[in-house]
Order: structure tokens, then C-alpha cells, then sequence
């Protein structure tokens, strides 16, 4: 193109007239400026190309084009999330499985266990019940071969047995003695006199200790024979019932307070909590008592055992007090101890009696 310039421009000089030389010149400078500066335009465009190629090698030479290959793209929060649950879940499932047959081995570990067990305990049981079976034919045996020996009934004298003897009086064999039916006598006249009211009307309205109720005819006997006949010592025929028994109890508690005042205390004795509890409900109601009423340091106390009543006994007459002891028709003996006393009464029951009595407990 500079070429075509300047032979244009030659050509041109040649034939224009000496005064636009200058113009020609400024139109040749104008013309070489712009010819440099779209040939350092194209060595720029050859500099960027080679520089492409040479940072994409890849790319296909023939092509006379370079073609751009794309990164790639970075997994998003969402997978990495699902990929970790995911990994949990599998772990959890894992350890839900080894847990599940732990469990299947523990049970089969028990199931053994309670088996052999069970089979030791009635091998044991079964040993155990041969060794009783035999130590009890050994024992029956040795109780057949004993000789029993009849043990015999030392009875101690009561106080109110025994009489003071007059020192003034030449012979105590001259002194005579007083029965043991004469024990109430100097109060023979205050105890009928009693007992007559017991035939009245019933009090109910009476005072403490005092009987509210009113006996029959055959009650009145019984009692007028165990003071008088007995001394204040026997046992007398029930009166077919508990109830009964206690009515004609109070009526003779009531007396002997009268006689006695304070210084007695009544001791009954019932084997059985049960009879106990009539005993308790009877004599309050007859005797209009309270539970206050009731106790070792009170007037009435109940026990289920004779040994306990017997030591109860010993230190009432230590404190020089005097025990009533009244002993339930259930109690199929009275103890020998019990005899010693100076007041005590036995209710003997009939064998009817004793078996409608056995079938309520």
C-alpha cells in the first residue's frame, strides 16, 4: 500500500503544478502514520493469538480457532448433606443390628440359666425332703421308746388359806380351822344381798364396775356355789356361750370390787386374739368400761398366754393386791401355776361347745 502511495504520488507530482508540492508531502506523512499503525495493530492481534494457543495446547490445530474446555463444578451443600445422613444412617443400622443380636444372646443366656436353676433347686428340694422324711420316722421312734413318767401336782397354799394361829390358846390342835368354804363368810350377807339385785331390773344407766345387765336364777346359783361351796376357787359349767360366760363374769367382777375395792386386779386369759376381743367387748358393755379401762396398770387385762398371766399374778400379790383369774371355756386345761391363787374361776365348756367354737375360728 506505502508502494501504490507513493508511485501514486510520483505519478502525481509529475503531472500537478509546483505549487501543491507541500500538499503532497502532508498527504504522504498522513498516509506512512496510518500504514504504521495497522501493522502494529496486526503484530499485536499475531501476540494475543499466540498467546491463547500457547495457554490452550489442547485445542485443535487446524481449526485456526481455539475452543475453551470447562472446569468442573464443585458438589452443592445439598449433596453433602444427604451423602452424611446417608453414612449415619448406615451406621445407625449397623449398630441397631448388633444391639438386636446381643439381645437375641442374653435372652438365651437366661432361658439356660433359669433352667438349670430350676433343675438345681428340686434336686435340692427333693434331698431336703427325704432328709425330714427320715429325721422324722428316727424322731417318732425315739418318742415311742420313752417311758413317760406322771410328774406330780405340788399346789402352793394360797394367803387367804392359811390362818394365824393365837399363841394365847393353849393347843393349836384345839384351834379349828376354817374350810376353804368359809372363805366369804363374814360377807355372805353382803354378796347374797348382791346377787338378789342381779335378779332386779337391769341398770343400765349404773355407774363404772358396776353390772348393768341382770342374771337369771341359774346364774345366781353358780355364783352363790362358787363363793360359797368353792371358796373363790373351781371351775364351774359354762353357760353354753361366750357372751353368757362374760355376763356372769361381770356380775362376779362386780362384787369382788365391792369386797376388795382397789387393791384387785381381774387377769383373763383366752387363747386366742379373737376371744380376746369378746371378752373386751363383753365386759364393757356389762360393766359400762372404757378401753382406758384396759391394761397392765388398769383394772381388767387380757392375755393369751398362762405363763405371762401366772407372772402377772406373782406380782400383784408381791404388792399385796389380790388377782381374780377368769379362764375361758375354750381352753381345754387349766395350768397347773394358775391353781396357787387365791381367786380364780374356769369356765369348763361342753365338747359341742368346744366344736362350734373351733369351726368359728
Amino acid at each position: 500500500m506505502a508502494d501504490e502511495l507513493q508511485s501514486k504520488g510520483i505519478g502525481d507530482s509529475n503531472d500537478a503544478a509546483p505549487g501543491n508540492t507541500s500538499e503532497t508531502a502532508a498527504a504522504e506523512s498522513t498516509a506512512a502514520e496510518n500504514t504504521a499503525d495497522e501493522s502494529t495493530a496486526a503484530e499485536s492481534a499475531r501476540s494475543e493469538s499466540n498467546k491463547d494457543a500457547g495457554s490452550n495446547p489442547a485445542s485443535p490445530a487446524s481449526g485456526g480457532s481455539s475452543q475453551t474446555v470447562p472446569e468442573p463444578e464443585s458438589p452443592s451443600w445439598q449433596t453433602l448433606a444427604t451423602a452424611e445422613l446417608v453414612e449415619r444412617r448406615d451406621t445407625l443400622q449397623k449398630e441397631i443390628q448388633e444391639l438386636s443380636q446381643r439381645k437375641q444372646q442374653l435372652e438365651q443366656d437366661l432361658r439356660q440359666s433359669f433352667a438349670g436353676q430350676s433343675d438345681a433347686i428340686a434336686r435340692r428340694v427333693k434331698g431336703f425332703q427325704e432328709y425330714l422324711g427320715g429325721a422324722l420316722q428316727d424322731l417318732a421312734q425315739s418318742v415311742e421308746s420313752l417311758e413317760l413318767v406322771v410328774q406330780p401336782m405340788v399346789v402352793q397354799p394360797s394367803p387367804l388359806d392359811h390362818q394365824n394361829s393365837n399363841s394365847n390358846e393353849p393347843s393349836v390342835e384345839n384351834v379349828p380351822t376354817p374350810a376353804i368354804a368359809d372363805t366369804f363368810k363374814p360377807d355372805e350377807e353382803l354378796i347374797r344381798a348382791s346377787l338378789q339385785g342381779f335378779l332386779e331390773q337391769p341398770d343400765f344407766y349404773a355407774g363404772p364396775w358396776k353390772l348393768r345387765r341382770s342374771l337369771d336364777s341359774s346364774d345366781v346359783a353358780l355364783l352363790e356355789d362358787w363363793f360359797f361351796n368353792q371358796g373363790g376357787r373351781g371351775a364351774q359349767a359354762s353357760r353354753g356361750s361366750r357372751p353368757r360366760n362374760v355376763l356372769l363374769a361381770s356380775g362376779l367382777i362386780a362384787i369382788i370390787g365391792e369386797l376388795y375395792g382397789d387393791q384387785f386386779q381381774t387377769l383373763v386369759l383366752a387363747g386366742q386374739p379373737e376371744r380376746l376381743g369378746d371378752w373386751r367387748r363383753g365386759l364393757q358393755d356389762c360393766l359400762g368400761l372404757g378401753r382406758e379401762d384396759f391394761g397392765p396398770n388398769s383394772g381388767i387385762v387380757l392375755f393369751d398366754r398362762a405363763d405371762a398371766l401366772v407372772e402377772r399374778a406373782d406380782r400383784l400379790e408381791e404388792r399385796g393386791e389380790v388377782p381374780l383369774i377368769l379362764i375361758d371355756a375354750a381352753e381345754r386345761a387349766v395350768d397347773i401355776p394358775v391353781l396357787q391363787f387365791p381367786l380364780w374361776l374356769a369356765f369348763a365348756a361342753q365338747p359341742d361347745e368346744l366344736l362350734i367354737d373351733d369351726d368359728l375360728l
